[in-house]
C-alpha cells in the first residue's frame, strides 16, 4: 500500500473512531472516574450481588443526583455511560419479568441523559457500551485473548455473562481487519482500481470467516440454561417488550415513559458497514429495524455506515465491468457473509429459542425472563423472522452467471 493511501486510511480511521487492530472497540477503556462519582462506579462494581441480593434499588434510592459536569473526555464519558447502564438495567429487572420498575428514579436518570447526550447515544445499556467498552486485560502486557480478559462490570450469570460480552467483543475484533478492507474498497472504486477492490474484498471476506470462527468460542463459555434464565433479561430494553408495553419514566427528564430498545447485535457496526459495502437491501420492515439500531450506536461509527450506503454501488460496478476477478471475490464476501449469519442462527437456536421451549414445558426455575421473550429479540425484534430475513437477502445479493449475462 503507497503512502497516500496509508494516509487516506489513517484520516477515515481518525473520522470514523476505528482502528486497525482493534476496529470498532473503545481502545484502553477506563475503569476508574474522578472519586466525585464513587457511589456509580461502587454500585456498578457489586451489580451482581446487589441484584442476588434484591437491594440494589434501595441502594439507588439512596443515591445523591450528581453532575456529569466533571466528566471530562470521551474515554471517562464512555465508563460513565458504561457504569449508569449497568445500574439501571439491574434496577428495572432486579425482580424479574413480573415486577419491572416503571419509573427509573431521577439520580440515574438525569446524568444519564446529559452523558448520553454529549455521547451521542441512548439513555439505556447499548451494544456500543457492553460490548465495545466493557472489557480489560488481566495481565496489561498479554495478549487480547480470552483467558487473559476480564469484564469491567458484571451482570448475574458469572462465566456465562463473563464469556458472552468476552466472545462477542473478540468476534468484534476480528472484524477490524474487514472494516479497513472496506475503507479501501470504498477508495479504490473511486479510481477504478480492480486490484485494489479485490485486495480490500479479500481483508472482507478473511474477517467475515474469523468472525464466524470466534463466534464458536460461544459453545465453551456460556451455558444455554444459565444464559436463557439468568443473563438475558438484563439485555431487555422498554420498545416493543410486553413486560414494559408503555415504555420507562425517567424522573426529572420527561412527563411521559420513553421507548428504547435494548442491546442487541442487529446494533453492531461492523455487520452493518459490511452490508453498507455489498449493497445489500433488506426489506421494509427488517431495513427500518435495521436503520433505527444505528441510532444505538456512536455518531462517528454510524457516520461511517451512511458513507458506506451512498457510495456508488458496487455491485453495479462489477456488474457493470465484467470482471470474472471482481465477480468472483465479490461472492466469497457475500457467502461468508451468509455463513456468518446461518452460525449466528444456529447460536440463537441453542441459547434462546431452545431453552425457552423447556421453559415453556417444564415452567421456569428462574425469577428472570420466563418465557416473554422467547421469540422476541432484546432489541424488539421478531427474532427468528428477522435473522432468516436478514440471512435470505445477503444470499439474494450473491451476482449468478444469468445476471452476468444479462
Amino acid at each position: 500500500m503507497d503512502t497516500n493511501s496509508r494516509e487516506t486510511l489513517q484520516a477515515d480511521s481518525n473520522v470514523f473512531d476505528i482502528s486497525e487492530e482493534l476496529g470498532f472497540l473503545l481502545k484502553d477503556p477506563l475503569t476508574n472516574l474522578p472519586d466525585y462519582y464513587r457511589v456509580w462506579l461502587d454500585l456498578a462494581n457489586n451489580v451482581t450481588h446487589l441484584l442476588e441480593s434484591c437491594t440494589l434499588r434501595d441502594m439507588v434510592h439512596k443515591m445523591p443526583v450528581l453532575s456529569p459536569d466533571l466528566l471530562s473526555n470521551h474515554r471517562e464519558l464512555r465508563l460513565a455511560h458504561l457504569a449508569l447502564g449497568f445500574i439501571s438495567m439491574g434496577y428495572v429487572w432486579q425482580e424479574g419479568q413480573h415486577a419491572p420498575a416503571q419509573i427509573l428514579p431521577k439520580a440515574l436518570a438525569w446524568p444519564y441523559w446529559l452523558i448520553s447526550h454529549r455521547l451521542g447515544l441512548p439513555p439505556i445499556l447499548t451494544y456500543a457500551d457492553s460490548v465495545l467498552a466493557n472489557w480489560k486485560l488481566k495481565d496489561p502486557t498479554g495478549d487480547m485473548e480470552i483467558g487473559n480478559m476480564d469484564l469491567i462490570f458484571s451482570f448475574p450469570g458469572g462465566e456465562t455473562c463473563r464469556g458472552f460480552f468476552i466472545v462477542s467483543l473478540l468476534v468484534e475484533r476480528a472484524a477490524s481487519s474487514g472494516i479497513m478492507g472496506a475503507l479501501e474498497v470504498m477508495h479504490a472504486m473511486k479510481i477504478s482500481d480492480f486490484i485494489g477492490i479485490q485486495k480490500g474484498l479479500g481483508k472482507v471476506t478473511q474477517s467475515l470467516k474469523k468472525m464466524r470462527e470466534t463466534l464458536k468460542l460461544m459453545h465453551n463459555h456460556v451455558d444455554p440454561t444459565e444464559f436463557h434464565g439468568t443473563l438475558r433479561i438484563f439485555f431487555s430494553g422498554w420498545r416493543d417488550n410486553p413486560m414494559l408495553p408503555k415504555g420507562l419514566l425517567y424522573e426529572g427528564v420527561s412527563t411521559e415513559p420513553i421507548l428504547l430498545s435494548g442491546g442487541s447485535a442487529a446494533q453492531s457496526s461492523a455487520i452493518q458497514c459490511f452490508d453498507a459495502l455489498l449493497c445489500i437491501q433488506h426489506d421494509d420492515e427488517t431495513g427500518a429495524f435495521l436503520t433505527r439500531m444505528r441510532d444505538y450506536m456512536l455518531p462517528a461509527h454510524r457516520q461511517l455506515i451512511e458513507t458506506l450506503f451512498v457510495c456508488p454501488s458496487l455491485r453495479d460496478f462489477i456488474l457493470s465491468c465484467s470482471c470474472s476477478d471482481l465477480c468472483q471475490a465479490y461472492n466469497s464476501c457475500v457467502s461468508a457473509l451468509v455463513d456468518l449469519r446461518n452460525y449466528h442462527l444456529n447460536i440463537v437456536a441453542k441459547y434462546i429459542i431452545v431453552p425457552g421451549n423447556h421453559t415453556r414445558a417444564v415452567g421456569c426455575p428462574f425469577r428472570g425472563v420466563g418465557n416473554t421473550l422467547n421469540t422476541t429479540g432484546t432489541g424488539g425484534s421478531r427474532l427468528m423472522v428477522f435473522l432468516k430475513s436478514v440471512r435470505n437477502t445477503t444470499n439474494k445479493a450473491l451476482i449468478s452467471e444469468s445476471v452476468k449475462r444479462n
